[in-house]
C-alpha cells in the first residue's frame, strides 16, 4: 500500500470523530458531540472544526462515512436519520472549498467493508462482503479489490430483500430478540456466556436465519471472505455453528471450501474505513 496521510471521519448521530491515518494506524484523533438539533450549516461548521484538529500539511485526502444515503459522485448527503437538519447537504463541495483537498463520502456500511479490506480481517481478500448485523442488516461490497456502491449507493442492501413474511433484516437483526423472545440481545449474550440453555437455543435459531442472509451474499457476489460487524456480531461464537449448519444446503458446496467468515476486531474500523475511501480512489 502506498503511504498516505489521510483523514477518516466517522459522522454519527451522537458524535463526530476524525482521525489522521498514517502507516495503517490512527496517529491522531479528535471527537466532539454531533449537534443534532441545530441548523445544517452549524453541523458542517462543527465537522470542519473537528477535521481541522487532526489535519496537517501532509494530509492528501479526506474520507467521510455517514449513516445515510449518499450521492457518491457529487458528495451529497440525503436525509441523515440522526441529524434532522440534514435533508440535502452538499458536503463534498463545502469541504473541498474549505480544505482544498479531495473529499470522498460514502455510507457507513461501505466504509466498514473498505476498512476491513485495507486495515482489518479482509486484507489479502480478492472480494469480500462486510456484513453489519445490529439494529438492521446492511452490507458493503468489495469486488475484485474495489468498493462497489451501485448507481445510487444502494448496493449490498440485502437486508431489505423479502424473506418469509417480512425481510431478511426482520429475522437477522438485533430487534428480533426483544420482539420474539422478550429479551435484549445484550442480555442474551451475557446469559449465553454463562452457558444458559435458552439463550444458546435462541442464538442457534437466529444463526440459521443469518445463514440465509449469507447464502444470498454467496449467490449474488461469490466472495472469498465475509466479515461480520455491528453490535450483534459480538455474539457470533454462539451462532457460528448454526450459520455453518445452515450453509450446508448452499447450492455450490465446493465454494464453501474457499469461504472464510470472521468477526471484525478493529474498534476504530469506522474511521479507518472512511480513510479507505481515499485509498480506493488512489488505487483505481
Amino acid at each position: 500500500m502506498t503511504a498516505h496521510s489521510l483523514i477518516g471521519v466517522d459522522l454519527g448521530g451522537t458524535h463526530m470523530r476524525a482521525g489522521r491515518v498514517e502507516q495503517q494506524s490512527i496517529v491522531d484523533l479528535a471527537t466532539r458531540p454531533t449537534p443534532v438539533t441545530t441548523e445544517a450549516d452549524i453541523v458542517v461548521a462543527d465537522l470542519i472544526a473537528t477535521i481541522r484538529q487532526v489535519l496537517t500539511s501532509e494530509t492528501s485526502a479526506i474520507g467521510i462515512g455517514v449513516p445515510s444515503v449518499v450521492d457518491v459522485e457529487q458528495g451529497i448527503v440525503y436525509d441523515a436519520p440522526n441529524i434532522p437538519s440534514w435533508r440535502e447537504v452538499h458536503l463534498k463541495r463545502a469541504l473541498e472549498v474549505q480544505f482544498q483537498l479531495p473529499v470522498h463520502i460514502n455510507n457507513d456500511a461501505n466504509c466498514f467493508a473498505l476498512g476491513e479490506y485495507h486495515f482489518g480481517k479482509g486484507q489479502g481478500a480478492r472480494s469480500l462482503v462486510g456484513l453489519i448485523i445490529g439494529t438492521g442488516v446492511g452490507a458493503g461490497l468489495i469486488l475484485d479489490g474495489h468498493l462497489y456502491s451501485g448507481v445510487n449507493c444502494g448496493a449490498g442492501e440485502i437486508g431489505m430483500i423479502p424473506y418469509r413474511d417480512h425481510t431478511y433484516e426482520y429475522y437477522a437483526s438485533g430487534p428480533r430478540f426483544q420482539r420474539e423472545w422478550g429479551r435484549s440481545g445484550s442480555d442474551l449474550y451475557v446469559a449465553a456466556q454463562r452457558g444458559e440453555a435458552e439463550p444458546l437455543a435462541i442464538f442457534h435459531t437466529f444463526g440459521l436465519d443469518v445463514a440465509k442472509v449469507i447464502t444470498v451474499a454467496l449467490h449474488a457476489f461469490d466472495p472469498d471472505r465475509i466479515i461480520l460487524g455491528g453490535s450483534v456480531s459480538r455474539a457470533y461464537p454462539f451462532f457460528k455453528e448454526a450459520v455453518w449448519e445452515g450453509l450446508k444446503s448452499f447450492s455450490y458446496p465446493q465454494s464453501l471450501k474457499h469461504l472464510a467468515i470472521e468477526m471484525s476486531e478493529e474498534p476504530e474500523i469506522a474511521i479507518l474505513g472512511a480513510a479507505g475511501l481515499c485509498l480506493d480512489v488512489f488505487n483505481r
